[in-house]
Order: structure tokens, then sequence, then C-alpha cells
């Protein structure tokens, strides 16, 4: 076989209405061709993300009758917490409601204004916590994350040469940590190298600076070790987790990735003082330390789902099926960024609508013939998420990757439907020259692409 088959049964089935062409061209006309406003029951395969969208085995959902609720001290807390501390090794846990909050405690505790975080390449909310402080958020990942069609192991390594140049220009004092983001999903999906980040540890520890993880998607960054860094194969990836752990100070989580939950997250290190300012600030905007804005049985579910996730037959087929979808479109001839990622493959916009250019956000014009066509919703990664203005002209900084992405939910969809989506997508591609651009006609001044209104320019 080229991909292993499914290792589960599906148990509980949820209909998917299918909808007209004409109904999907009114509905992206009232979201303002942004697919972030289209309702979900009117999505036929839902590949906007994979945050919070898993499947939950039997198992989890036994757990959530096991939910003790009690404001203080629940048992779910401490069975979470040993969890998570059997697994990242760190001293502290601090559960929040998702990742971004997560992100939120960790920043607004220890950035303060003219400060500079480090990391291979910042995702969208971790970006907006950072710059939120008044600080720079500097991505510093190796050369080849950028080319499309680099086919590099490890793309979402550590440049350790700008890391040590940018931390000898701002100065060690202006750097609270660095960070880096496990796979590195701005970059395609991309995993680090545990030689990357034992080297990248080494560098801050020399500097006196704390080492972060984004570890949302870490089980999988694993299993690309094991599969691809020599030395590792015949290690569980459990023990891969807690070795790449080791290198650092701690860590952020959305655990509504690798956590295999719909809900959830948490903030792990070593720093006492430093625990003890984010704990002060969860208690004012998100609850008590044992439950951090989540219900007990919310808990439950995550440590059992992180537990879940290390198994090698689980993450086999993820990465198989993934790995699936983006070999199809290869054999069709539609531009993706390589090599395959863990979560998601990447449409490179940029060569799929040569005709548009990146001020016409060719990226986000794709999701809409995507979604009007076929009923499929994928996400834009590129000038309308990433895009900056020039504080001197006024004009776009556009980002180098322009592209879909393609994010595939956690043992939701069936290979069947995966076939679905790569045959979609190459038929869009032989008819790619009647795709139209765009123009924005509204912008947040924050994290503009969940809230952004368009207008299709004419052909």
């Amino acid at each position: 076989m080229k991909f292993p088959s499914e290792p589960f049964k599906i148990k509980v089935v949820e209909p998917i209405r299918r909808t007209t062409r004409e109904e999907r061209d009114r509905l992206l006309r009232e979201a303002g061709y942004n697919l972030f406003k289209v309702p979900a029951e009117s999505v036929y395969v839902d590949l906007l993300t994979d945050s919070g969208t898993s499947a939950m085995s039997d198992n989890q959902w036994a757990g959530l009758m096991l939910g003790d609720e009690s404001y203080a001290g629940s048992r779910n807390f401490y069975h979470f917490e040993e969890t998570v501390k059997s697994i990242f090794g760190y001293r502290y846990v601090i559960p929040t409601h998702q990742g971004r909050m997560a992100e939120n405690l960790l920043f607004s505790t220890v950035v303060k204004p003219g400060m500079c975080v480090p990391n291979n390449i910042h995702f969208d909310t971790t970006r907006a916590n950072v710059e939120h402080q008044g600080a720079e958020a500097l991505d510093v990942v190796v050369k080849e994350a950028y080319d499309p069609h680099c086919d590099m192991p490890f793309k979402g390594n550590m440049d350790l040469v700008r890391l040590e140049d940018a931390i000898n220009r701002v100065g060690r004092n202006r750097i609270p940590l660095v960070m880096i983001t496990i796979t590195n999903n701005s970059g395609g999906g991309q995993p680090v190298s545990m030689a990357n980040i034992r080297a990248t540890s080494e560098l801050c520890r020399r500097y006196g600076i704390p080492l972060f993880f984004d570890a949302c998607r870490f089980a999988e960054n694993c299993f690309f070790i094991k599969e691809r860094e020599p030395g590792y194969q015949t290690k569980s990836i459990a023990d891969i987790a807690r070795e790449l752990f080791s290198y650092g100070d701690g860590c952020t989580m959305s655990a509504k990735k690798d956590g295999l939950v719909n809900i959830g997250g948490f903030l792990s290190l070593n720093n006492a003082e430093w625990v003890q300012g984010i704990t002060n600030r969860l208690i004012l905007v998100e609850g008590f330390p044992t439950y951090g804005g989540l219900a007990g049985r919310d808990l439950e579910a995550m440590a059992r789902g992180l537990k879940e996730v290390l198994d090698e037959e689980y993450l086999e087929f993820r990465i198989g099926q993934v790995r699936y979808l983006g070999e199809l479109l290869e054999q069709g001839g539609v531009p993706i960024l390589k090599p395959v990622g863990g979560h998601a493959v990447y449409l490179n916009a940029k060569e799929f609508l040569p005709h548009i250019p990146q001020s016409q956000f060719p990226a986000q014009a794709l999701c809409v013939a995507l979604y009007r066509e076929f009923g499929i919703r994928g996400v834009e990664i590129g000038t309308v998420m990433f895009g900056k203005k020039d504080p001197s002209t006024g004009r776009t900084i556009h980002p180098e990757l322009e592209m879909v992405r393609l994010a595939i939910p956690r043992r939701v969809y069936t290979n069947m439907q995966i076939t679905y989506v790569a045959e979609s997508i190459i038929e869009l591609f032989r008819t790619r020259e009647a795709i139209h651009g765009l123009a924005m006609t509204y912008e947040a001044p924050v994290l503009r692409h969940f809230t952004a209104r368009f207008e299709e320019l004419p052909a």
C-alpha cells in the first residue's frame, strides 16, 4: 500500500449537507469572500484548520463522564498535570482554554516594549501576542524554508547564524526568550531536527536566554525525527519527545492539535518567578490555576488525548494521509510546497495563479474558487495573513510564500474524501485562468485575516 489504512473504526457519523454552486456563490458574497464567515454546515470538506476539529476517541468520550467539576483541586487536573509532566518534563503546568491564551499569559508577563522574540517562524497568534506587547517578532528560519521546491527534510530548522547575529544586534537583555515552533506551521508544517534543537539550546544557554517551544504539533515533529534523523529509528515517540523538551525551558501548547481535543491548552515551564506572575494574571483573566478556563471533563479528555497521540500506528496513518493528498496533487501537476508537512498540504498560489499579482491576493482568490466550485474550505497563508504596511511608504510588504493551507483534521475524513479533494483541486488547476483576483474592502488592525472583507475584481 502507498499509505496505511485507518487504525480505527467509525463508531459515530455526522451527516454532511451538500450545497449547490449557486448557494455557495451567494454565501461567498454575503461573507465578503472570507471563508471564516461561511457557515460550517455549508462546507462539504472542511480543511480550514486542524485546530479543535479532531475526532475524539471512545476513551476520551468516556473520560468526559468522569469530569470532576470542583472549582479548586479537581482530580482531573492532577491527572492532566501528571500526564503533561511525564511527556514534557517541566516543573509547572498551567492549563488554559487554548494555545493563544498560553501565549498571551507568557508574553504579557515576560515581554516588554522594545524587546525581541526570535522564532523559526511565528504563527499568526504568536506574532500578534508578541507585537501586542510592543516587541519585535523576528523570524530566523533557514533560508530553504522559503523555497517551495526544496526537498530538505527539516525545513523548519532555526538558522543559528542569523539567531546569534540577532542576539548580538539586539542585545541579550532585550531577548526574554527564544521560541521554536514544532512543526513550523507558517513554513508549510515542516519539522525541526533534534540536532538543530540541541544546537539552538546550546546557543541559548551560552547567552543565558530561555528556550521555549510552541508544541501544538510536537508528536508529528517527533514522528519526522524518528523517520528521517539518524539514530532515532528504534526510539519510541515518547522517548523522542522527552529528549526534545529536555533541551528547553518551557512550552506553550494548543492541545486542539496534538492533544486530540476540541478545546484546551497549557503553558508548562521551569521558572518559578515567571510562574508566579503568570498565575496572578491567569486568575484575573482565565480562571483558578487548577482549571484555567476549562471544565474538569476537558482536562480529562486532554490528558487522555496527549497519551493517544504518541501511538506510532496512529501517527503513521495521520502523516500518511496528509502525504497521500500531496502525492495525488503532485501526480496531477498541481504546484505544492515540498516536502509535504505533518498536518497539511500547502498549495503554491503564486505558481497556481501566476496571472494574479500578490497585490490581488492570489491565495485568497484560490480559497474562494475552491469553495465555490467544490465546497472545500481551505485557508490563506499569504499576503492577507502576513502582509504588512511599510511605515515609511505605506506600501504592502508581501511575504515570500503565498500559500493555501489544506489542514486535515485528525481522525475525521476518510481516504475517499481526501481523494475527492485531490481530484477537485486538479480539475480547478486545469481551469485556473478563469479565477480572478480580489480587492480588500475592510481590514482589522490586528489578525485581519479572520474578519477581512473582499470584492472580486473584473477579469
